[in-house]
């Protein structure tokens, strides 16, 4: 999955699509899993990082991490894989 590559994100959250002038707001673990999206972290390392890093179990992070990807399909975020 890729996201679109200029695509803004700022520190406290904000995501700013210049494309299309849209903003969103995403929470600190949001933040983490774009910024590791954006630098072409695989799926597999990124859960493996929040599984380490946060007290959750797979079952979840694999729910959660489909969840969010899913949103930044939805609200047209991510580029195809070409």
């Amino acid at each position: 999955m890729n996201v679109k590559k200029n695509l803004a994100l700022s520190d406290t959250g904000f995501v700013f699509n210049p494309s299309t002038g849209d903003s969103y707001s995403v929470n600190p673990i949001g933040l983490e899993i774009l910024r590791m999206l954006k630098d072409k972290t695989s799926e597999a390392e990124i859960k493996k990082y929040l599984l380490l890093n946060y007290q959750v179990d797979s079952e979840t992070i694999e729910k959660d991490y489909y969840d969010f990807v899913k949103g930044l399909e939805q609200h047209k975020l991510t580029e195809n894989n070409a």
